[in-house]
């Protein structure tokens, strides 16, 4: 977003109700003196949730075209499996 964050905007780019509390209740019970610090973490993390929106709907968009999808992608659906493995023992359920 290249304008100035509003706290309306950044409640919007947010995009979940918990989140966009979490943030309301942070700025709110800011001290006046830590209030921009506040609201500048809260609009990063709106700014990054926008750009990874707006990244996924360009890599879906190019694997819907058949391309093929940019950047290094690793499997990790063995370390994945190891982990729930794992977990499981630890429950007792394995």
């Amino acid at each position: 977003m290249d304008a100035a964050w509003t706290i309306e905007a950044i409640c919007e780019a947010l995009g979940d109700p918990a989140l966009t509390k979490k943030c309301l209740a942070e700025i709110n019970k800011a001290p006046v003196d830590e209030l921009v610090t506040v609201v500048e973490k809260w609009a990063g993390r709106a700014s990054r949730i926008l750009a990874a929106e707006q990244r996924g709907r360009e890599l879906a968009a190019a694997d819907r075209r058949g391309e093929e999808l940019p950047g290094e992608w690793v499997d990790r659906a063995e370390w994945v499996q190891r982990e729930a493995a794992q977990i499981r023992v630890g429950r007792g359920a394995a």
